[in-house]
């Protein structure tokens, strides 16, 4: 299964400015995999090592940080010598031990010949409780659940993934219908890799639907096991108000529909905790689209969407028969759908802050505004191809953008600073 993440991670083996890379990402988005096999790709020797309930490591890095003394028992332990440059150490639930994140500012300052990746699927949460080690020791990379670009290469579609990244909108419209099939099977599968896998290889949703609610089953497990114990039932009643809040017509985080009169300061940390763990995306209103957007961040006004598409739609309980047969109890969460999609996209393409704009009386929302760190670009989000978006309209009479996006189940178009583009291609939005 290609994942477009390791192209970074080859970049990042021949820059001369390589640091020790953290990858971070929710649980089951692949990370171990990528990691190794970034290793057999691009390296002589690999040196696997798990922290998780690991006593020796946990002894190893107790005392001194001495980064000779650390190869010596890391060749010991693995019985394989490290040899620079030609050996890729790996870290893998390396939050674990804490000493062995503190670890990687000595290895960057003193062995920077060794190249490290490490990763976690609670690094989030170290990172955040404050672990020693220097930012700006590391790099860092996210790894999302797999892009429809990357679904479309793991089911056997190489060739429209790749005609995507040409911009022939033209070649592209012909072959229409193949990206919306495609597109409306990933809607229910979704972008977790053992899904993606389980479907490529047996196409028997009731499957996939097995393995995600497995998947939703671990994450449940991890709030018992590794959130602080008074804040884990506002997780789980948090986590599963997921679908009604995007339910809503306005998708606004309301905190009454997690409990009636809940207040805001008794679920922040919760908040904080899924965010940490990159099981939700929190995406926060600006009131203007000046540059840079956070500069214009409203801290109280948010929208919460899940990891991934697949997930949130077996959180709700759709049923494949009302996704892929356009059923009418699907239509008021096709639109819950569609924007959780976007989001999920647009969160793996490098380099763009993600936002939503509504003005201060509340009568004009724009369902995304996009950072590109060059423009702002305001994205309207449709389920179908009824094209009407007042709000976008309101939104360009006021500022003026240099650039509009519509997205939706209609063909590319441009028409006075305003594009169309197919809700199947928007991973193009810093391309057009």
């Amino acid at each position: 299964m290609y994942r477009i993440a390791i192209e970074r991670l080859f970049k990042w083996k021949e820059s001369k400015y390589r640091k020790p890379m953290i990858i971070e990402g929710a649980r089951q988005v692949g990370k171990t995999w990528l990691m190794k096999e970034f290793g057999r790709q691009a390296y002589e020797k690999t040196v696997y090592i798990n922290f998780d309930s690991n006593s020796r490591m946990a002894e190893l890095f107790s005392s001194d940080l001495d980064t000779e003394r650390l190869i010596m028992g890391l060749e010991l332990y693995s019985g394989q010598r490290i040899d620079p440059g030609k050996t890729l150490l790996i870290f893998d639930e390396v939050q674990e031990v804490p000493r062995a994140l503190s670890s990687l500012k000595y290895f960057y300052e003193n062995a920077p010949q060794y190249h490290i990746v490490c990763a976690g699927s609670l690094l989030g949460i170290a990172l955040h409780q404050g672990t020693s080690f220097p930012v700006g020791k590391v790099d860092f990379l996210k790894l999302y659940p797999l892009s429809f670009k990357e679904y479309l290469m793991a089911t056997e579609k190489e060739r429209f993934a790749e005609l995507i990244d040409t911009n022939d909108f033209q070649m592209i419209t012909s072959f229409r219908q193949t990206y919306i099939d495609s597109l409306k099977m990933y809607y229910f599968v979704g972008g977790m890799p053992e899904a993606v896998q389980s479907f490529a290889e047996n196409k028997d949703l009731n499957e996939v639907r097995e393995i995600q609610k497995r998947i939703l089953a671990a994450y449940e497990q991890d709030f018992s096991k590794h959130a602080p114990n008074e804040i884990v039932p506002r997780i789980r009643m948090l986590w599963n108000s997921i679908p009604s809040q995007l339910a809503k017509e306005n998708k606004k985080f309301i905190y009454g529909i997690v409990r009636e009169g809940a207040r805001a300061k008794e679920y922040e940390s919760a908040i904080m905790w899924l965010s940490d763990c990159g099981l939700v995306h929190k995406v926060s209103r600006v009131n203007a689209p000046g540059i840079p957007l956070r500069a214009y961040e409203d801290l109280k006004a948010f929208k919460l969407f899940a990891l991934d598409i697949g997930l949130l739609g077996c959180m709700a309980g759709l049923r494949r028969t009302a996704l892929l047969d356009g059923n009418d109890l699907f239509v008021e969460f096709k639109g819950a759908l569609t924007e959780q999609y976007v989001c999920q996209q647009l969160k793996t393409v490098e380099g763009v802050d993600i936002y939503y704009y509504t003005n201060d009386r509340g009568s004009c929302e724009v369902d995304f505004v996009v950072d590109t760190g060059e423009r702002i670009v305001p994205v309207e989000v449709k389920a179908e191809v009824n094209l009407k978006a007042k709000s976008l309209k309101t939104y360009m009479e006021k500022f003026s953008p240099e650039i509009s996006v519509r997205t939706s189940m209609a063909d590319y178009k441009v028409s006075d600073g305003l594009v169309d583009l197919p809700l199947y291609a928007v991973c193009r939005i810093t391309m057009i």
